[in-house]
């Protein structure tokens, strides 16, 4: 149905456009808007016959009489999806008005459909974004969040996954990003909305690991302008209950990725999660200890080394040094320490502390 505030927003634009005095009905007849303020909220027995045939109805001089309230004029059904959800009512001459009145109303429709769907949008917005809450909110699901999922015709079948994209750039258009990510999912297996100001999240349903990372790379993609982007990509859930764990797991991997990095998966750093989830003394002393003694320039060499997965090759191209000079710098650690890093064991120990010390 076309609100008041919308019928307002018609007359007046379509007025200053036409120079003629125009009428919004509801579909009882009712009108919203007029140029003539002293006729609104006053009963248009034309508008109340239009809404019945879903007819134009002309008024002349010779038959205003027949209805009430009515003046010489044209009044025209106003659709929305072949949904009749107003009338619209030109004052003036009929034969004056029979080369413009399919234009006012073909404009009329064209504004109704933009509000409409406008405001579609945005209830969907606020669905996602309240189903999400209730999601990732722990505990059982409340029917509400079925009912929404079935609205939205979100496909409810596992596995499910979640991502969360954190970035201090919005774009000037948050909805058409939405959309923009949504095209690259199957139809009805994303949920995607902003979960805070700067927090986007992306519920995906029917989750099928072969075109998963293809389909991640390509958000991340959307984003690579973005320096101050980070993507978070959770566990796997079996059941709609799980999706909080997804999204606690998208989480963590956010905080405790490499700063450098702008995708963080939470395979890569679940077991530095489990280790920073809960504060002690031991804890905040072992990278001291294990990197005791080691210049900044050896703490930048392991780091790299362990970044290349200890491929000596790759990390001296990484430094621009020559072989031997990676080989020395990894004896010297050794001495320094008494911890080789070449060494499985020793690797792991390393690997900890200078994670550790980064976050």
């Amino acid at each position: 149905m076309i609100t008041k505030k919308l019928a307002e927003e018609i007359v007046e634009q379509t007025m200053v456009r036409l120079n003629r005095n125009l009428n919004v009905m509801d579909t009882n007849g009712m009108i919203l808007a007029s140029g003539e303020a002293e006729r609104v909220d006053r009963i248009h027995e034309g508008a109340a016959h239009v809404a019945k045939t879903r007819e134009p109805l002309w008024i002349t001089d010779g038959n205003s009489t027949e209805w009430h309230g009515t003046k010489p004029g044209v009044n025209m059904p106003i659709h929305y999806k072949d949904r009749l959800v107003g009338i619209i009512g030109i004052t003036g001459n009929p034969g004056e008005l029979k080369d413009i009145a399919t234009l006012v109303q073909l404009t009329t429709e064209m504004m109704v459909h933009q509000s409409m769907i406008t405001s579609e949008v945005e209830w969907k917005r606020k669905i996602k974004e309240l189903v999400f809450e209730e999601l990732i909110g722990g505990g059982s699901l409340s029917s509400f969040v079925i009912d929404r999922l079935s609205l939205l015709e979100f496909e409810m079948k596992e596995p499910y996954l979640t991502l969360l994209v954190q970035t201090k750039n919005l774009p000037t258009s948050p909805q058409r990003l939405i959309e923009v990510m949504e095209e690259q999912f199957d139809r009805n297996t994303a949920l995607i909305g902003y979960s805070q100001l700067n927090e986007l999240f992306i519920v995906l349903s029917d989750v099928k690991p072969s075109v998963l990372e293809m389909k991640i790379n390509k958000i991340h993609n959307l984003f690579q302008a973005d320096s101050a982007v980070k993507i978070g990509v959770g566990l796997l859930a079996d059941e709609l209950e799980g999706i909080t764990h997804s999204y606690e797991t998208a989480k963590l991997a956010i905080n405790y990725g490499p700063a450098h990095q702008h995708l963080h998966f939470y395979d890569d750093i679940e077991l530095l999660a489990l280790l920073k989830s809960s504060s002690s003394l031991t804890k905040e002393r072992f990278a001291p200890r294990i990197l005791t003694g080691l210049s900044n320039q050896l703490i930048e060499t392991l780091t790299v080394f362990f970044d290349h997965n200890q491929a000596i090759g790759e990390t001296a191209d990484a430094l621009s040094i020559h072989r031997h000079t990676l080989t020395y710098r990894l004896r010297k650690v050794k001495e320094l320490t008494s911890l080789d890093p070449t060494r499985f064991q020793d690797a792991i120990l390393f690997y900890i502390a200078l994670s550790l010390r980064e976050t």
